[in-house]
């Protein structure tokens, strides 16, 4: 299973323009959510590449990813990859799982 996640609301509203920690919160929720609709949890991720407009302001946040993922007992393979912008401009960060089950 593979999903791509974003600070989008369930209508698709960009969410939390300028604050990444929130952006990133949010966006491990959203692949939290999706997870658990198919039965899993951040512990099934073995893979999380990370697109952001701006790689120094996720290091000041990453903290937070890795300690979610710590709680669940996994450090996945990862990729951070600095991009121009995403689909939306609001948007800082989107990240994408790759789960086993």
């Amino acid at each position: 299973m593979c999903s791509g996640q974003t600070a989008m609301s369930a209508d698709g509203v960009p969410q939390h323009p300028g604050d990444m920690a929130a952006q990133v919160a949010m966006a491990l929720d959203n692949v939290e959510a999706v997870l658990a609709g198919a039965g899993m949890t951040l512990a099934h991720v073995v893979r999380m590449n990370i697109y952001t407009v701006d790689v120094d302001g996720f290091f000041a946040c990453y903290g937070s990813m890795v300690e979610r993922f710590r709680r669940a007992g996994v450090m996945p393979a990862s990729t951070l990859l600095g991009i121009t912008r995403l689909a939306f401009p609001e948007l800082m960060v989107e990240l994408e799982a790759t789960a086993v089950s």
